[in-house]
Formats: C-alpha cells, sequence, structure tokens
C-alpha cells in the first residue's frame, strides 16, 4: 500500500542531501505531498509538487504508478539514482522521454546588489514593473505562458506567505515576469518567462533582478533550477553558478509522448 504522510519527516532520511527547495516544501508541509509505502517506517518516498515528482529510497513500482495516478498529465520525475530511472523507464515506457536538466548551486552570499539594482531599475519607458499584488496574482492565472508563477499557491493568502514575484506590464498588458513557482521555510524556488512577442528585450533578466532584490531584503532565498542551457545562462548573469547536470523524466498520464516540453 501507498500512503499521504503527515508526518512528513518520517521520510526526511530518504532525501538526505538532496539540495532541492520542492522536497524541503514537502517535507516542511509549506507545499505538496510526500507519499511512502510505509506511514512509520518508509524505505521508498515521493515528493510531490505541481508538476515535479522526486523519488527516493528503495526503488518501487507500486508508488510510482500511484503518483502517475495521482499526479498532473504533465510530470517532469526526478530519480534519486538508476535504479529510480530503471523503475520510471519500466512503468512509464513511451510515455516519458528522458532528458537534461540542470542545477545551480545556492550560494546565499553571491549577489551584487548595485549590479542587480541597475539591472532592475533600467527599464524603458514604454513598460513598467510591479510587484505581484493580488489582482496580479489571478491575472497571471490567466495566460498559459505565465499560469506557473502562481498556479501552486490555493489563494492569494498562501502566496502572500510563501511566494513573491514581480511582472513587467506594457499597455496594461503581461509581457514578462519572475515569481516563485514554489516556497519554502527560509525562501522561493524562481519561474522566469517571458511571453514569447518580447522575448530577446533583456525584460526576464530585470525581472529576475527584482525579485532577487525583493528576496535579498526579506531574509528569502532566491532558488533557481534550470530547463535548459538559456535558463542557466540567464542564471549565471545574475550570479549564480551551474553545479552540475541531472537526469529527469518529461512524461504524459495518458497516451504517448508528443515532443512536448513546457516545464521550466
Amino acid at each position: 500500500m501507498i500512503f499521504k504522510l503527515i508526518q512528513t519527516q518520517k521520510a526526511a532520511l530518504l532525501f538526505e542531501g538532496w539540495q532541492e527547495t520542492m522536497i524541503w516544501s514537502c517535507l516542511q508541509g509549506v507545499m505538496g505531498s510526500i507519499y511512502a509505502d510505509s506511514m512509520e517506517t518508509p524505505a521508498s518516498a515521493a515528493a510531490l509538487l505541481g508538476d515535479f515528482c522526486f523519488f527516493a529510497g528503495k526503488p518501487d513500482t507500486e508508488l510510482i504508478l500511484y503518483t502517475k495516478a495521482a499526479g498532473r498529465d504533465f510530470m517532469i520525475l526526478v530519480p534519486q539514482n538508476d535504479g529510480w530511472a530503471d523503475a520510471l523507464e519500466a512503468c512509464y515506457r513511451n510515455q516519458a522521454k528522458k532528458t537534461v536538466r540542470y542545477a545551480i548551486k545556492k550560494e546565499p552570499d553571491i549577489f551584487q546588489k548595485q549590479k542587480l539594482q541597475a539591472a532592475a531599475g533600467g527599464l524603458d519607458a514604454a513598460y513598467s514593473m510591479k510587484m505581484i499584488d493580488e489582482e496580479l496574482f489571478w491575472r497571471c492565472r490567466e495566460h498559459a505562458w505565465c499560469r506557473d508563477f502562481t498556479a501552486q499557491y490555493e489563494d492569494y493568502a498562501a502566496y502572500r506567505k510563501y511566494g513573491l514575484g514581480a511582472v513587467i506590464l506594457k499597455d496594461g498588458e503581461l509581457v514578462s515576469g519572475a515569481s516563485s513557482y514554489s516556497g519554502y521555510q527560509g525562501g522561493i524556488e524562481i519561474e522566469i518567462d517571458t511571453r514569447t512577442d518580447y522575448r530577446r528585450k533583456g525584460l526576464a533578466y530585470r525581472c529576475g533582478a527584482r525579485l532577487i532584490l525583493e528576496c535579498l531584503e526579506r531574509g528569502l532565498y532566491p532558488a533557481w533550477d534550470a530547463q535548459n542551457m538559456h535558463s542557466v545562462r540567464l542564471a549565471e548573469k545574475l550570479g549564480y553558478h551551474f553545479e552540475r547536470e541531472y537526469v529527469a523524466y518529461e512524461a504524459v498520464k495518458q497516451g504517448e509522448w508528443d515532443g512536448r516540453s513546457d516545464a521550466g
């Protein structure tokens, strides 16, 4: 049987050393859920938050199939080791594509505030930058490209407590932003994107700079994980450093993999 843990710290040892803030969110009971093979002494566990699921401990196909049923139509599955990777491939077969993601180092004292302030303050007069308030919180959900800026939060009260974000508007329309995909005690996981027709104008860089500055002011750490090398380069421009590549699987619940890549 598979159980949703109430006492999430029962699974903490299985995830020990895994520097992933979405796992921390689940273990802390802030956001997401922990599923395991035992309520008291789990040997296998999965941390499920939004589109992401992290598998730890002893590989368990029953747990994979349970989270597959409980998760969304599109998921990013992250195995702790090769054993989990083999089990994921066996369970998902042609419903999942093996891919590479890029971990960014977590270094609290690396940010150059003057550089970030110059970036955040150098916006062209045709645009305006705002922190995400309640109105913008709901507006972000109206558009597919920026839905994940606030989608993991039940309501604005939860976002105000564990989230933070900055957006750029042009003629009253959202065109770019950086926000918390998720939050944990001590920081956020950054989600950053720009509407397709406004890309390559440096807008994401400016939003990212503003969000990092706001995090620093509030004593929060702005964690970053990259889907692709473009995201790595943007992170490095903002002051982060690349750490390593890691294996993940982009998966669909029904049908066969169709080539989508809409995670970020």
